[in-house]
């Protein structure tokens, strides 16, 4: 029985990386030291079974999360509590445990398997650290894992590297890798990103039926709002380390109020030849983490900003059933 009615919760979350700026800088900074602040006060709640999607642009802090998630950087505030267990308070040895619960699905194949391994030494490898009780069977295991997510006969690819095979067949043995100790939280970081547009629909679809298959509950991060509708049971968006709005499938695409979310709907291609957009897209670029406008973050380039965006910080508040945003006009799109 689960420990909690979510699996995986960060609590008021923060990463700030120092930043070397020199001998002269750092000293004449001593006192208020350059930091990057990759994520800046986040909380998120993931139920089981559940896909919560996190979405923003480069640079918003979306990776960085994800890798906070499963502990693999510490988080400079904050806690992060996986199945009810505050994962700071986990020795090395109780962690490493935890953590064959916990499995990523990488952005890039190709980066992310060992050119040296074949494909069955690259799927057992995470056998061997986490349940070498299972080795026994590991043929067996390997076949049954290839043959779930599609790469048929299984016997054909176990043996092969991984240049022998397409980029789409690679993204397959990297989820492959992912399933092989039976986890409970994938985080799947741009998981189709770098496969043809022709084949990111079948991923989707296979990351669909394998959640299913295995009981799985999903972080996936993105930056396309486009593709995370047909994954995603909830929303979170990431705008320079902060969230600004959180909501279900229906509520974030058919409602969204803060004009960030809506800026990004509104950038999402359209298959209509005729379509003209009504709206302006946001001015300027994102700010740099190191310097973030004072505020709300998003007021440089907000459309209805006031003076009053520049002076406070907008906190998120809820505006319909689960429903929240960081904006403090939100209730005009209502």
């Amino acid at each position: 029985m689960p420990h909690s009615e979510y699996l995986l919760e960060l609590k008021n979350i923060r990463k700030w990386f120092p930043i070397d700026q020199g001998i002269i800088q750092n000293y004449l900074r001593r006192k208020n030291p350059a930091t990057l602040r990759a994520v800046d006060d986040v909380s998120i709640c993931i139920r089981h079974g559940e896909v919560f999607g996190l979405v923003g642009e480069s640079g918003s802090g979306k990776t960085t999360i994800g890798r906070l998630a499963l502990r693999l950087i510490d988080p400079t505030r904050g806690t992060v509590v996986f199945d009810g267990e505050d994962l700071s308070e986990l020795s090395p040895n109780e962690l490493r445990q935890k953590r064959r619960k916990m499995q990523v699905i990488f952005q890039d194949p190709h980066a992310s398997l060992n050119p040296r391994m074949t494909i069955g030494d690259a799927i057992s490898h995470p056998l061997e650290i986490h349940q070498p009780e299972r080795l026994e069977n590991k043929k067996d295991i390997i076949l049954d894992v290839l043959e779930r997510v599609g790469l048929i006969p299984p016997e054909n690819y176990i043996d092969k590297y991984p240049h022998q095979i397409s980029g789409g067949q690679r993204q397959r043995i990297v989820i492959a890798r992912a399933l092989v100790t039976q986890p409970e939280l994938i985080l799947a970081d741009e998981p189709i990103a770098m496969a043809d547009v022709s084949v990111r629909v079948l991923l989707l679809e296979l990351m669909r039926k394998l959640k299913d298959e295995f009981n799985l509950t999903y972080l996936y991060i993105t930056h396309d709002l486009a593709t995370a509708k047909y994954i995603c049971d909830r929303i979170g968006i990431l705008y320079l380390g902060r969230l600004v709005e959180v909501g279900n499938l229906d509520q974030v695409y058919t409602n969204p109020l803060h004009p960030y979310t809506q800026a990004l709907l509104e950038a999402v291609p359209v298959p209509d030849p005729e379509f003209r957009r009504t709206k302006p897209l946001p001015r300027g670029e994102i700010p740099s983490p190191i310097n973030p406008p004072s505020g709300c973050h998003f007021h440089p380039r907000c459309p209805i900003a006031q003076e009053r965006c520049s002076k406070e910080e907008p906190r998120l508040r809820e505006l319909g059933t689960e429903h929240t945003v960081a904006c403090h006009f939100a209730e005009k799109f209502l």
